[in-house]
């Protein structure tokens, strides 16, 4: 009477455990290969244009080179996540990406929310008090705060890099929550809540600036052509904000029931796995768009990048009507 339940728990057991989520990673992997591709040059050439501004001591230039940073973390860190996914990725090297690389993703990711966050406060701000200089808008005090922020995120995040993990057989497909046992599972779930309460806190403020923004905006008939700019693009990256980093917190709290076992149902985790990795994807796609911030936003980083583009157009112009006035030079000798 008890062999047939006992037979059905251990099959259920090993079919618990033999649940694999992510064995459909070639189309993401494609596509994170593209982000990669079209982010480089872009982050590269923010670097340089970033190096060749003039330093203009002014919270927005701390905000924005923070953002880089932490653009350039991400962009880096990709290469390890997309070899994993292919299966091509020695084990050690997988074993890598769960416990470095992608602990140094997340950082990166929530470093950008909070920088964005704050390059749309600082804007606002900048817009509506063009007089004060209030504190999120000091040099100083943006200095301060990056620090502040960068410290609670490796607060959070680097103990899921310290804390040990258990030995798993060698596998081709690998999730990295099953390297993790006891305390470390326990504390990559708090790490995840708190980092869902930093996006939380971020997109409340983000929200109040933009609505703020735009009441400003639509309640004064004559508005000068540059805050109307400046209105509209802070609207502009709210809206990219939201389509960007929302899908992605809707779906991380559920996924992350599934990885601490709270979900058992295989066909659920598999769901939730692929929504996660999609909306992930998502929003690593700001890495390919974080340059028109810098272009947008900040002047001395516009009049850069617009100098090196004018030399290339003049270049340009000038090689094509060289051929012509040497022909024409040889007609009338």
């Amino acid at each position: 009477m008890t062999s047939p339940p006992s037979n059905f728990s251990a099959d259920s057991a090993k079919e618990q455990q033999q649940c694999i989520v992510n064995d459909q990673m070639g189309p993401f992997t494609v596509l994170y290969i593209l982000i990669f591709i079209s982010s480089l040059p872009g982050n590269m050439l923010s670097v340089w244009a970033f190096i060749r501004s003039p330093r203009a001591k002014q919270g927005l230039s701390v905000y924005l080179v923070n953002l880089l940073a932490a653009d350039l973390m991400l962009t880096l860190a990709l290469p390890f996540k997309i070899l994993k996914d292919l299966g091509v990725a020695p084990w050690g090297l997988m074993v890598f990406h769960c416990q470095a690389s992608a602990v140094t993703m997340y950082i990166s990711l929530y470093a950008s929310i909070s920088f964005i966050d704050f390059i749309i406060i600082h804007c606002y701000l900048q817009d509506c008090t063009s007089q004060r200089l209030l504190p999120l808008q000091d040099f100083g005090f943006a200095r301060l705060l990056s620090v502040v922020i960068w410290l609670l995120l490796l607060l959070i995040m680097v103990p899921n890099m310290a804390l040990p993990i258990q030995q798993v057989q060698v596998q081709q497909f690998l999730s990295c929550s099953a390297l993790k046992k006891g305390i470390s599972m326990h504390w990559h779930a708090l790490s995840i809540f708190l980092c869902t309460a930093l996006f939380l806190n971020a997109s409340v403020a983000t929200l109040i600036s933009t609505i703020l923004s735009l009441k400003r905006l639509l309640g004064k008939c004559n508005v000068p052509g540059h805050a109307m700019k400046m209105q509209r693009g802070i609207a502009a990256l709210a809206v990219a904000y939201m389509i960007s980093f929302v899908p992605y917190h809707v779906v991380r709290t559920p996924y992350t029931l599934a990885q601490t076992k709270v979900i058992t149902d295989c066909q659920t985790k598999r769901q939730l796995f692929l929504a996660k990795e999609s909306t992930f994807l998502l929003a690593t796609l700001h890495l390919c768009f974080d340059p028109l911030i810098y272009f947008y936003f900040y002047s001395p980083f516009r009049q850069t990048v617009s100098k090196v583009l004018w030399c290339c157009k003049s270049q340009t112009i000038n090689d094509l009507e060289e051929p012509t006035t040497t022909a024409q030079k040889e007609v009338l000798v």
